[in-house]
């Protein structure tokens, strides 16, 4: 007999770790099942042999941090951790704007309905905005562009599940130093530090500043009892008298093998897998498996890939450090369609120091020897730092409202006509190139009222491909099965207490980060799934 919970749940990102919380909290007996490891600083990839990279085919194998996917136009980026993409993510978390809810979600879901739970994601995730003390060169560069092009009053500092100290400051000895970093407590008793400005927010924070998911929102339903199973990765679900079966490989990184056969009921299922993972599942349960053949016809649907867009810039007389500081910090808002209807929102792009944390890491290994390699590493390492040649770049990002037309399904690949059938996205440019272009030339413009050189990616210029660490969609709200997969309370038409909460089930592109809406719709279900039980 497989082990019975109340509420079995696929995921720990955003909607997972939320759901996790609050039906913990009510006494629930509550299982997570996540594919990725559980990730602490002193695991997070820094070398060049570290474990970067997930290989969906060949989880065993290659059990990284990041999950690459390449659907030809469009590459998709996502976390593979406990915690999900606020591992991976930019900190960034911000509300939707009202014209969001005006059309494609069921009338239940409003701005005014989920701003109750935009603040509750916001209290736990412990969000503040840069302070004025600590201002990135990224940061002024953008306030400078707004300034100049006469919309100083759309720039904005942007709300971070970071936390900082008051004391750090740029002047400080070797500033970036973790021993800058202030230990301090959390609300749910985990031990964090404050930020140093090092960079490193996309990569893991070595400081424990970033208040990612697994330090609140599943610390506290662990804290409940929820079980939290890393290296566990989903393959099938079915409807069972009484609940849903779940089954899943064990993933063994040591031996390189996953286990199989393992199999968990819950009375209720939750996916939280992320746009693609939770898709997939029920595509799967639909179309290869037929054990859950009523899902709606809409199942894969209305992807999007929020119109994500970075667009470098070369200052040669400026220094603009973009490795230094939160990765994001501030805005300048298009949301409102200005710009001949087309809605986007600009942000300050930044990346981490990848080749300074690789040599910094082989540094310290061989200064630690006393060996002659270290001296020379180390001093290799401080020129590095203080010619590093990405010093010049702005690179320009943001998000645009995008045609939100794309489609997930099963399918193979022309060169394994008889192989197994894999994910696939069927996707378009052409109903979403004005308003990515809309934003590029934003980008382009802020470059030059600010003495920039922008240099506009090849791969958007020739063949209009698109990178995105946002995608949405594939499993849309709707008010029925005829125009939807699941309702306002993210279950699925036609399967009781078989629910999606995560990005799948946002039904349009937002056009900015999109994190505290997915949390806030989990907050929502969350409330409603216990409404249904007490009913």
């Amino acid at each position: 007999m497989s082990e019975r919970f109340d509420a079995v749940i696929v995921g720990s990102g955003f909607g997972g770790a939320v759901i996790a919380h609050r039906l913990a909290e009510t006494g629930l007996k509550v299982l997570v099942l996540e594919r990725g490891r559980r990730w602490k600083p002193a695991d997070y990839p820094r070398g060049p042999t570290d474990d970067w990279f997930w290989d969906d085919d060949e989880p065993a194998k290659q059990n990284g941090w990041l999950d690459l996917r390449n659907f030809g136009d469009m590459i998709v980026a996502q976390g593979a951790a406990v915690g999900g993409g606020s591992l991976v993510y930019a900190n960034i978390s911000v509300c939707a704007k009202p014209f969001v809810f005006e059309t494609g979600w069921p009338p239940e879901i409003t701005f005014d309905s989920l701003a109750p739970h935009y603040e509750t994601v916001g209290k736990m995730l412990n969000v503040h905005v840069l302070p004025e003390n600590q201002l990135t060169e990224r940061f002024k560069l953008m306030r400078e562009a707004a300034q100049a092009d006469g919309v100083r009053e759309r720039f904005e500092k942007l709300p971070l599940a970071v936390t900082f100290s008051d004391a750090w400051h740029y002047g400080l000895e070797d500033a970036h130093d973790n021993r800058h970093s202030q230990s301090w407590r959390n609300a749910q008793g985990q031990m964090q530090g404050t930020c140093v400005h090092c960079g490193n927010c996309d990569i893991g924070c070595p400081v424990l500043a970033k208040n990612t998911l697994d330090l609140n929102y599943l610390a506290a339903a662990q804290q409940n009892h929820a079980e939290v199973l890393p290296l566990h990765r989903v393959n099938t679900i079915r409807p069972i008298e009484g609940g849903y079966e779940v089954e899943f490989d064990r993933i063994d990184p040591e031996a390189g093998q996953l286990i199989g056969g393992g199999k968990v009921v819950g009375t209720r299922l939750i996916l939280a897998a992320g746009s693609l993972g939770s898709t997939e599942l029920l595509v799967r349960a639909r179309d290869e498996l037929n054990s859950l053949p009523n899902v709606s016809d809409k199942l894969g649907y209305g992807w999007s890939s929020n119109g994500d867009f970075l667009t470098p810039a070369i200052y040669a007389h400026r220094r603009i450090s973009p490795t230094r500081g939160p990765t994001i910090t501030c805005a300048i808002d298009f949301l409102d369609g200005i710009q001949n209807g087309k809605r986007f929102f600009v942000e300050d792009g930044g990346f981490p120091n990848v080749l300074g944390n690789a040599i910094r890491d082989v540094s310290g290994s061989a200064r630690r020897k006393a060996g002659v390699l270290g001296i020379l590493l180390h001093r290799a390492l401080k020129n590095l730092e203080v010619e590093d040649p990405l010093s010049h770049i702005m690179p320009w990002f943001g998000q645009s409202v995008d045609a939100a037309d794309g489609r997930l399904y099963l399918g193979r690949d022309w060169w394994r006509p008889f192989g197994k059938r894999k994910l696939k996205l069927d996707w378009d440019i052409e109903a979403s190139k004005a308003a990515v272009q809309a934003m590029v030339d934003m980008h382009k413009q802020f470059s030059h009222v600010t003495g920039g050189t922008p240099l506009e990616p090849f791969f958007w210029r020739w063949f209009k491909n698109l990178i995105t660490p946002h995608p949405l969609g594939g499993c849309c709200m709707g008010t029925d099965h005829h125009n939807g997969v699941v309702d306002h309370k993210g279950e699925v038409f036609g399967y009781p207490r078989l629910y999606v909460a995560d990005s799948a089930i946002v039904p349009r592109a937002i056009g900015l980060n999109p994190s505290r809406t997915i949390a806030a719709l989990a907050e929502h279900i969350s409330e409603h799934i216990i409404r249904d039980i007490h009913d």
